[in-house]
């Protein structure tokens, strides 16, 4: 049994870097599984999702150039954005393009000063509009599946006669994986230019924490929330852009009736239908949009909610 033990140390001490990385990763994942933190691990085929990661020893980077083992220098389509001590980089294939992403250590973290952020904003995500803002802005996110489902729906069919392994098949899925980059590059489009615009225009920002996978299983909302919003893709952005602006985060709980209370009277309805688009108050009489109520009412708890915590934030007057 020792002699086994030094002969698979041996062999490990062998292996290269990206091998030696990836079965690190394996049993962590193991490890996470037997802690029941996560399902059993899946096997990642060869052509699916490609990458492998590689040490700061391995590459140089030098203006808009990196050297990465066994092919030389390669050349970026951009230089490298922050200047610090390089930890190491992942080369990922996604359809037929290849990125490397670098990490980089830096002395400190940079802030972008906005002279032009206002205090407080209430955001209420939606699938009609992208987002809803208490100060009555409203932004429309981009539907790219609208025009280009058909399209998608076509290739699909499309490849389901074709025989598995044949080069028309393989360009098949290239068309198919060149398609689903362009739809993914769409949403994220818009979703950096809303969390941009938050964190550029506004010092307190004010979320619902919604609970994404259980909107998916509405059937009715599934594929319109999927399309458009990808609810934890803006919780990432809005999460390290907050610490590059320095602006306060407060989270709403999901529970919170947002959208069944009155903005005006403090009033809270039993029921509201989702096909109602505009919320009457039958105690005071205002009407307003839903999703702007929201917003107002999303803004105030969130305040609230940081009076609680003790954090040292502007008091307001609501009026």
């Amino acid at each position: 049994m020792p002699e086994n033990i030094l002969i698979f140390l041996g062999c490990l001490m062998s292996l290269s870097v990206p091998l030696s990385k990836h079965l690190l990763r394996q049993g962590s994942a193991f490890k996470r599984f037997f802690n029941r933190q996560c399902k059993y691990p899946k096997f990642k085929k060869k052509g699916v999702r490609d990458s492998f990661y590689l040490s700061n020893d391995q590459i140089k980077v030098a203006e808009n150039r990196i050297r990465l083992p066994k092919l030389g220098w390669v050349k970026l389509t951009e230089s490298l954005r922050f200047s610090g001590k390089i930890l190491s980089a992942t080369v990922s294939r996604t359809a037929n393009k290849w990125f490397v992403s670098i990490s980089v250590q830096l002395e400190k973290s940079p802030v972008f000063v906005s002279e032009n952020q206002t205090d407080v904003v209430g955001v209420d995500l939606g699938v009609k509009s992208l987002a809803t803002l208490s100060n009555g802005e409203t932004i429309e996110g981009r539907k790219p599946l609208k025009k280009l489902s058909s399209r998608l729906a076509r290739l699909l069919r499309k490849q389901a006669s074709l025989t598995k392994g044949s080069k028309r098949n393989d360009r098949q899925k290239l068309k198919i994986s060149k398609l689903h980059y362009r739809i993914r590059c769409i949403r994220q489009d818009s979703l950096h230019k809303l969390t941009h615009h938050l964190c550029q225009d506004f010092k307190v920002i004010c979320l619902e924490d919604f609970p994404g996978k259980g909107m998916l299983k509405n059937h009715k909302l599934a594929k319109a929330i999927s399309e458009i919003m990808g609810f934890y893709e803006f919780k990432r952005q809005i999460e390290y852009k907050a610490i590059l602006f320095g602006n306060w985060i407060s989270t709403v709980s999901k529970w919170f009736p947002s959208s069944k209370t009155c903005s005006n009277c403090g009033s809270k309805k039993d029921k509201l239908k989702l096909s109602e688009r505009f919320y009457h108050c039958e105690a005071c009489g205002m009407k307003i949009d839903r999703d702007l109520n929201a917003a107002i009412n999303i803004e105030r708890e969130g305040i609230r909610l940081m009076r609680q915590s003790t954090l040292n934030v502007k008091a307001y007057a609501w009026g």
